[in-house]
């Protein structure tokens, strides 16, 4: 992950310096260059930063229209906030299995859509895409919004595109875990100039003011507060300036220890839809005692059955239907009934249990985490 350190310091020095820490309080807003910087970067047509992952999604649903009654279908691996988005808005997350690249399976996509299904959160985990050229044909087909979660996948690109910039609304998260960090925040993409005033809007208690002229005849809603400050604003510019060369060095290194891995006959590398982007590295173990093997080896970080509130089966507020008020529970406005249990996506706890982390070692030489794939891919400790 990215270091935080004197550059990031400077910046909000100067942030603070100037007197101006909301970013409506000047013309020359901190945050406002930031969009722009990462809407050049993205190629998305605006963005729009609030103040965590989570917030980001919750707008972009907002923007999207999704409310009581829509289904929205999330992946059984991720984190707790791509299912939670969903409830925060008045909707039902509906469970997608994923498929040995760690991401939503086209094929359960297809499975899961009801009449009332509206949008699909494809997740881009681990740093890996999912298949969206896949996912994009089905929601045309039938009608469904996409809004990209890329809170792990800021900078990393599918196919010549950036996540976050594919679908109709995309969002990123900045915090200590994600390429980007300022402690917490979020960002959310679009090219939909409705959906971004909509978002705007949201994110800002429903205000249209604040240099919002162009609201395209938008009615006035109810929105929250969302926003950041002038002092994250600063940050995230200084950030976004080291995403790209660090994800290069990460995919060099991943190159060199992914073509050692390759030629283990007690395990195989994780597929990856758009290998020549690939920045992560994992690998699939035949069975989940061989995967709790490998995990004591050296170099293999974790298996991710282990991961928490990542996996579905550790959801308990989703799993239990269960909201801060029971007159403001989504299920009970659903239409039809819709159950959970703790085996309903048996495939993705199989891959999960089968998959391990390989640690890409950014802070040792290449040729020494060269040496411990090799030990690795030799069955060595």
């Amino acid at each position: 992950m990215p270091d935080v350190g004197l550059r990031e310091w400077f910046a909000v020095g100067r942030a603070i310096a100037s007197g101006s820490l909301l970013r409506y309080d000047s013309g020359a807003s901190r945050t406002a260059l930031f969009e722009r910087e990462m809407a050049a970067e993205t190629g998305a047509a605006h963005v729009l930063a609030v103040n965590s992952g989570t917030s980001a999604l919750i707008a972009a649903l907002a923007a999207a229209g999704i409310g009581p009654g829509d289904e929205v279908l999330v992946p059984a691996y991720t984190w707790m906030a791509t299912a939670a988005a969903p409830v925060q808005v008045g909707a039902v997350p509906i469970l997608v299995d994923i498929d040995e690249t760690l991401t939503m399976d086209p094929e359960d996509i297809r499975a899961k859509i009801t009449p009332y299904t509206r949008a699909i959160i494809p997740v881009h985990m681990v740093n890996a895409p999912c298949d969206m050229d896949a996912i994009m044909a089905i929601a045309k087909e039938h009608g469904l919004i996409v809004i990209e979660d890329s809170s792990q996948a800021v900078g990393i690109r599918y196919k010549d595109r950036h996540c976050g910039a594919i679908g109709d609304l995309g969002v990123f998260s900045f915090n200590r875990m994600k390429n980007m960090n300022i402690g917490e925040g979020g960002a959310v993409l679009t090219s939909d100039e409705r959906y971004f005033i909509r978002a705007r809007s949201y994110h800002d208690l429903g205000s249209m003011v604040r240099q919002h002229g162009d609201r395209l005849n938008e009615p006035e809603f109810v929105g929250t507060n969302m926003k950041v400050t002038e002092m994250d604003g600063a940050m995230l510019r200084v950030q976004l300036k080291k995403v790209v060369p660090m994800l290069r060095r990460m995919q060099k290194r991943r190159a060199v220890l992914a073509e050692i891995l390759d030629h283990s006959s007690e395990f195989r590398v994780t597929p990856h839809n758009d290998p020549a982007s690939a920045v992560s590295l994992s690998i699939l173990a035949p069975t989940r005692e061989k995967a709790i093997e490998l995990t004591g080896r050296r170099g293999v970080h974790n298996r991710l059955r282990d991961s928490s509130k990542h996996l579905y089966t550790n959801w308990e507020p989703i799993l239990n239907k269960r909201t801060f008020h029971p007159k403001m529970n989504p299920w009970a406005w659903a239409k039809r009934d819709i159950e959970y249990t703790p085996d309903m996506c048996a495939r993705t706890l199989e891959i999960l249990d089968r998959t391990c982390i390989i640690t890409l070692g950014m802070r040792y030489p290449t040729p020494l985490m060269a040496m411990v794939a090799r030990k690795l891919a030799a069955g060595q400790s």
